[in-house]
């Protein structure tokens, strides 16, 4: 558990101070508290003796309030000094794990779930908040207060009923120790089902008009209902755990108390004590409970924020994949793309998608790659892009090899359109902008007029400013696509990619954008993955990918001539295209 909390040695050294001023608040609560016992005890003692005057009485009740209002005034300082670096951690660390995770590879995302992550994003780090501010506190507190009053104790009684009632302790100690660990077991499975019941959750909500269309909501709400009877019946499992060691150590504590009034009473009638005393060390005694209790809780919240803290540490030393190493600045603009006999595969052990692909892409160029699904176009893109890495000096632009281009270079001189049209629940002049927050509305409309979409999104009640709903739910997948083709178009890109991005868009609208964007490209390098040969026969060159590798090459007229896979693709698209014409004529007669 310690070997966890180690690793938050940077977060004490930089708000060490609020630690310890919080720590001298608690110092100076206990050394109020340990004064009340006394008083109480000089009160019986003058009580039994018949000597309490008014103005006595006035005394110890001013006593006793100026101690509670110390008590109350410096208690607050040491929740606002410890428990405010507890909520600056919890606002570090949440900080630290997204930007975390904004650096991570997609490859890491592809094998996690997205509830598991919200988990650690909400329920560990609130844990971890837990462990490092009243946990730290209540365990001061409970260490100091609990010796001091020990030490009280003996200076009032002696020390043999003092060890009368610390007897209790070491079962208490074993309670603590046992419970802890099945406390800190059963914690970690609660953490685990919450993770699944979020991600249930989530893709229910987000998938709910797939669940709607396929009629498969009574499945779904099955699938949430196991989900929430497991997170249930764990938390009970911890509930009644947790239920009974708070009763167990109540029990331990009245154990204490029935063996000092025991004793202590023949004490107090062989005068070997006087009331006052007993009064006094029975306040002790009282006291003595809160650091038995305190020590249960905090080490339930330790072992919680424990597990919590490792789970999250398991997270930040998650090495990315792609990172920049022997980084060279340099600029896309004017350069040659070429692929080096590459090969690559999304793991080691894995069949390769690309295999020994070279080719030259000249800069200002159309290049356009097709194919059946699988066929490893995505892959090409996503090299190209770094997504993932390719073999060392298998993929350079101009001179450089691909690895030794910075990241964000690549980000920046790149405009991606990617299959997945995903747009933010803001406004599309928002969803446009994200391509490049210092473009002006002149720039933003004439990238939508680019995309094709400029004339349908003044169509709209709000215009510019519509809010698209998560996702993009209020907009056709068309409009989706053209929205997101905009957002790569109005970062002025050097090499602009599509890939798959015009499938949900009609042929007349997709000849508009083409012919825009290859005046918009000028001198520039436009990659385009496509199905369809409508989308591609105008590219300056044409790749035909099967299985990972490029078996036919060349412009439209050319690869028609050799009749190839190309050749036979085209012949089926249009075959396709004169079904559809026919179908349709069949339609319109029958409407007639």
């Amino acid at each position: 558990m310690l070997k966890e909390f180690k690793t938050m040695t940077w977060f004490f050294k930089k708000h060490y101070h609020r630690y310890l001023l919080g720590i001298f608040a608690v110092l100076i609560v206990d050394g109020l508290q340990l004064l009340l016992p006394k008083i109480l005890g000089w009160f019986a003692d003058d009580l039994q003796a018949g000597i309490i005057t008014r103005d006595a009485l006035h005394e110890y009740a001013f006593m006793i309030i100026a101690i509670g209002i110390g008590i109350f005034i410096f208690r607050f300082f040491w929740r606002f000094f410890i428990n405010g670096a507890a909520r600056y951690l919890e606002f570090e660390l949440r900080n630290m794990l997204v930007e975390h995770f904004m650096k991570l590879s997609p490859s890491f995302y592809n094998y996690r779930k997205t509830g598991d992550l919200m988990a650690h994003a909400t329920n560990d780090i609130k844990s971890i908040r837990m462990a490092m501010g009243p946990a730290i506190v209540m365990s001061i507190d409970a260490i100091i207060l609990g010796s001091a009053t020990v030490v009280m104790m003996v200076i009032t009684v002696g020390w043999k009923l003092t060890l009368i009632a610390l007897l209790p302790m070491p079962f208490l100690a074993l309670v603590v120790t046992r419970f802890g660990k099945v406390i800190h077991n059963r914690f970690k499975r609660v953490q685990e089902a919450f993770a699944t019941l979020t991600d249930v959750t989530q893709e229910n909500v987000a998938g709910i008009r797939v669940v709607k269309t396929f009629a498969q909501e009574k499945r779904e709400m099955e699938r949430f209902q196991v989900a929430n009877k497991n997170k249930f019946e764990r938390n009970m499992h911890l509930t009644r755990i947790w239920g009974l060691f708070d009763p167990l150590v109540e029990l331990i504590a009245a154990l204490s108390f029935l063996l000092v009034l025991s004793y202590g009473s023949i004490m107090v009638l062989n005068n070997q004590i006087s009331l006052g005393d007993f009064v006094a060390f029975y306040g002790y005694l009282a006291l003595l409970t809160w650091p038995m209790m305190a020590f249960g809780w905090v080490y339930n919240m330790l072992q919680r924020g424990s597990a919590s803290l490792a789970r999250i540490n398991a997270l930040l030393n998650e090495v990315p994949e792609v990172q920049d190493l022997n980084a060279q600045q340099t600029s896309l603009k004017g350069k040659d793309i070429e692929f080096r006999n590459l090969s690559f595969a999304y793991k080691e052990d894995s069949e390769p998608v690309l295999k020994n692909i070279s080719l030259t892409i000249p800069t200002g160029s159309t290049v356009a790659f097709l194919g059946k699904t699988g066929s490893g176009k995505s892959s090409i893109v996503n090299v190209l892009i770094r997504q993932y890495n390719p073999p060392k000096s298998t993929l350079f632009i101009g001179s450089t090899d691909i690895l030794n281009i910075p990241l964000a270079l690549l980000n920046t001189d790149i405009g991606y359109v990617p299959q997945d049209s995903f747009l933010f629940s803001t406004s599309i002049r928002e969803n446009i902008a994200f391509g490049n927050y210092q473009a002006s509305d002149n720039e933003l409309e004439r990238a939508a007029y680019i995309a094709d979409i400029h004339e349908n999104i003044l169509e709209l009640p709000d215009g510019y400013d519509t809010i698209v709903g998560e996702r993009g739910v209020t907009l056709s997948g068309g409009q989706k696509q053209r929205i997101s083709m905009a957002r790569a178009i109005v970062r002025n890109p050097e090499v602009f990619i599509m890939d798959d991005s015009l499938s949900a868009v009609d042929t007349q609208t997709e000849e508009r954008i083409l012919s825009r964007l290859k005046e918009f490209m000028q001198e520039r390098t436009t990659i385009i993955i496509a199905h369809r040969i409508s989308t591609v026969q105008h590219a300056d060159l044409i790749v035909y990918l099967e299985d990972g590798q490029i078996i036919e090459q060349g412009t439209h007229e050319q690869l028609l001539s050799i009749n190839g896979k190309y050749y036979q693709t085209y012949m089926q698209q249009q075959l396709e295209q004169q079904l559809d014409g026919l179908f349709q004529k069949d339609v319109n007669k029958d409407e007639i």
